[in-house]
């Protein structure tokens, strides 16, 4: 049976709204994105929409370069589906884009999980109660609770979620601009070697 592999991002701001959920989870990292891809270009989530203005809210494609999210800590990690679970994870994901504008941040569900209330609104999410109900067929993702109480730190404690890298999300080695980067530094330093070599050569063919 073929395999293929789906990527989350758990994130930690350090903004206001942050620092509250932390305080009242016990854990850090309590913003979690799920993608298809190992650069991290294909991300998506339910938050904010404005940087600087975190009651509107909503579903999201995320870009990890935004100056919003390039300092955050961060944990990138993966996991393995079968295809057919995979596709049904990105059709579920591109259903919910078609119609993002009916779709809005469910900040009333985060104060349900604070009080252990069951609250599920119609085209609401946070960002776990996303990920989790888009991975509701996912055989090996089984969660032991409503998807209106799962938190970032329940997918992450998942068996089968793999750690690949965690750190500042701008240091991300797999990042597209990171590579990109490193490419031209590398180019650079290539170039001044033939310079000075070439440099050299002339100075002893002119003696």
């Amino acid at each position: 049976m073929s395999e293929k592999t789906i990527y989350f991002l758990f994130t930690d701001t350090g903004t206001n709204l942050a620092k509250a959920i932390n305080f009242f989870t016990k854990q850090s990292l309590n913003h979690v994105s799920i993608g298809f891809d190992k650069e991290l270009h294909e991300l998506y989530s339910f938050g904010r929409k404005q940087p600087r203005n975190p009651f509107i809210g909503g579903f999201v494609r995320e870009d990890i370069h935004s100056d919003f999210l390039k300092k955050s800590n961060c944990a990138v990690y993966r996991f393995i589906v079968t295809e057919e679970e995979f596709r049904k994870i990105v059709d579920h994901i591109k259903r919910i884009e078609n119609q993002k504008r009916e779709y809005r941040y469910n900040f009333i569900g985060l104060i349900g999980i604070l009080l252990q209330i069951e609250i599920n609104r119609k085209c609401a999410f946070f960002c776990s109660q996303f990920v989790a109900t888009v991975l509701k067929d996912v055989k090996s993702f089984r969660l032991a609770k409503p998807t209106c109480f799962v938190t970032p730190g329940d997918i992450r404690a998942q068996k089968g979620m793999e750690l690949i890298y965690q750190g500042v999300l701008e240091e991300y080695p797999y990042s597209k601009k990171k590579q990109n980067k490193t490419n031209i530094e590398s180019t650079k330093v290539k170039q001044s070697f033939i310079f000075l070599l070439s440099s050299k050569v002339k100075r002893f063919v002119i003696r």
